[in-house]
């Protein structure tokens, strides 16, 4: 991979993941602020599709384009695979900057982060979501008395995974803060598959600049 390289992601989430993912495809660091969340260099701490076309985030890829380096966009496909591809073309084409783009959760289906977590666990944990599924279905069919509208609200995909890793971690201060999106290690094969078929076309993706 070319060594000179920006990946600007919509949040803190995306941003561990891929420098996890990094670490185990070229089994080394990725570069200093290399892999960053579109408010990072405002100092903001989230980031997503408007903040993308900052007057920084823009500046900071003519300038490594300039350099001989590649920039990569990696977002949330979301409900509409091309929508969300129309609108990030627009900015390339607004601003006038190069980039390579990816839609998680697999550059074709709709979803985001969380999608592609779900279908890269260890498959000795599925049980884990097995339940929660479970807990899902039983949540839409209870009825609570004065609540409308019904049904009652399900979980969002976040707090799944959230879920998955409170199961498998212990409940020291110390383990529940490895929970939290910044903290997370991906790495660990008890609970992830790195090497798993469903993330070919991201690894081809990256390994391929």
């Amino acid at each position: 991979m070319n060594k000179r390289f920006r990946i600007f992601v919509e949040g803190d989430a995306d941003k561990k993941f891929l420098s996890d993912y990094y670490h185990h495809l070229f089994h080394e660091k990725a570069p200093q602020f290399s892999i960053i969340h579109t408010g990072d260099l405002k100092g903001d701490k989230t980031g997503g599709l408007k903040k993308l076309s900052d007057e920084i985030n823009i500046r900071e890829m003519h300038i490594n384009s300039d350099q001989g380096g590649v920039n990569l966009v990696i977002f949330d496909a979301d409900k509409d695979v091309e929508t969300r591809r129309k609108e990030l073309e627009a900015v390339k084409e607004q601003y006038h900057v190069e980039f390579e783009l990816f839609l998680l959760p697999n550059n074709q289906d709709t979803g985001a982060l969380e999608d592609m977590l779900e279908s890269i666990i260890n498959p000795n944990n599925r049980p884990i979501f097995d339940c929660w599924e479970n807990y899902e279905k039983e949540l839409v069919q209870l009825d609570i008395p004065d609540r409308t509208p019904p049904p009652l609200t399900t979980p969002a995909k976040k707090t799944k995974i959230y879920g998955y890793l409170e199961a498998l971690l212990g409940e020291s201060k110390s383990q529940k803060e490895l929970i939290k999106e910044v903290n997370r290690n991906y790495e660990p094969p008890q609970h992830w598959n790195l090497d798993a078929e469903y993330l070919e076309l991201l690894k081809e993706f990256l390994m391929n600049k």
